[in-house]
């Protein structure tokens, strides 16, 4: 779809003559017939039909791809569907918790030896992210998650990363965006930290959140299955002040003056439904609903209220979440400890001063974590007892 993708899973199946269904999760959609499927050697084309509109699908099959073209209203984009199959509650090193809205998997990384383990639920940041940190909105991979959690279970920690619900292994458990509210993000984060602090395997249990996952992590914590909390690239400020600032560099002034009309309403509870289409991707009307759930929240106000060893990291040279914003997470809890990596940029690597070269490390995964950061972590659960 225009600058995101759109997750679906497409099922085939022949009997007589071909037929398959499609569901499209984050829309709703589910095992809704094609209308047709036509299978000529290596061409593939199929068809569906929904709400009068005729939508088609022509591609070319491989052994584990197809690649095409989707078009719909006339217009044309491209897709990809990777062969694959149902996900498995023992797949690998996979735990499960089930929730009232479907089930989630999680990754699990264990030291080597005898346990029990302290152990760390990592929570991802905004958007389609998965447990590696990566962005489906964002061309290349940077495995910063996965990095840590390799890099912390050579230091005997545990943890558990997961993909947001419509991505990767909790595709198939996806709301609807236009029924997904904020605070179903953090019911996820306190069903993993319940099942973890009730497992004998695990001494203590902690939460590491980035970027949005550092609001996500306070709002768990609060429920008393936590001992620690370390926030990543975090705001300190409500969603809607932050979105504002990012739209100053990116709008001219008529769309800048009617986007902030629109955070205003979305702050007080309201939908707007007349949308300037440059701003469709941000305020889409299904949309909305959420966006106004995560604006009732001030960080400061949430890390406030925890009584938990807490510690606050950021880097230096993060595009999305300046250090300022840290430090008004600190000066909300002054007893929060605070790591500044003056070098470290969002995806929590190294990068360079200018923009570019910065933003070409959002897609370099052999590069190492940024210097300091697990030293700086580590130190942190050892002086607060989490890690002995």
């Amino acid at each position: 779809m225009p600058k995101q993708p759109l997750d679906m899973i497409v099922t085939f199946q022949k009997e007589e003559e071909w037929s398959g269904t499609i569901s499209i999760p984050v829309q709703g959609m589910k095992d809704y017939p094609l209308s047709s499927v036509t299978v000529n050697g290596k061409e593939i084309a199929f068809f569906m039909e929904i709400q009068g509109q005729q939508i088609s699908f022509d591609g070319e099959v491989n052994k584990e791809s197809m690649e095409g073209e989707f078009s719909q209203s006339g217009q044309t984009f491209p897709f990809s569907l990777t062969k694959g199959g149902p996900v498995t509650k023992n797949d690998g090193d996979f735990l499960h918790v089930e929730t009232d809205e479907g089930t989630l998997y999680g990754e699990l990384e264990t030291p080597d030896g005898a346990g029990p383990f302290p152990v760390l639920v990592m929570i991802p940041g905004s958007g389609p992210t998965d447990r590696n940190g990566n962005s489906a909105s964002i061309q290349g991979e940077n495995n910063s998650l996965k990095l840590l959690a390799e890099a912390l279970a050579e230091q005997g920690i545990a943890s558990v990363r997961y993909d947001k619900r419509g991505i990767g292994k909790n595709l198939e458990a996806a709301i609807p965006e236009n029924k997904l509210k904020f605070t179903q993000f953090v019911d996820d984060a306190v069903a993993w930290t319940k099942l973890l602090a009730q497992d004998e395997s695990y001494s203590q249990v902690g939460i590491v959140g980035h970027s949005q996952g550092s609001l996500v992590g306070m709002l768990a914590a609060q429920a008393g299955y936590a001992d620690t909390l370390i926030s990543v690239a975090g705001a300190g400020r409500s969603i809607d002040q932050v979105l504002y600032d990012q739209l100053q560099t990116q709008l001219p002034e008529d769309l800048l003056q009617e986007a902030k009309g629109i955070l205003e309403k979305l702050k007080q509870g309201k939908q707007v439904q007349n949308i300037s289409k440059e701003l469709q991707n941000v305020f889409r009307p299904s949309v909305q609903e959420f966006m106004s759930s995560w604006m009732q929240y001030d960080p400061r106000q949430e890390i406030s209220k925890l009584t938990i060893p807490t510690l606050i990291i950021n880097g230096g040279r993060d595009l999305q979440v300046p250090v300022s914003e840290a430090k008004l997470l600190q000066e909300a809890k002054p007893e929060a400890e605070m790591l500044i990596l003056e070098k470290m940029n969002h995806v929590l690597k190294e990068a360079p001063k200018d923009e570019q070269g910065n933003r070409q490390t959002y897609g370099a995964p052999q590069l190492p974590l940024a210097d300091g950061l697990v030293k700086g972590m580590l130190d942190f659960l050892k002086q607060t007892y989490f890690l002995k």
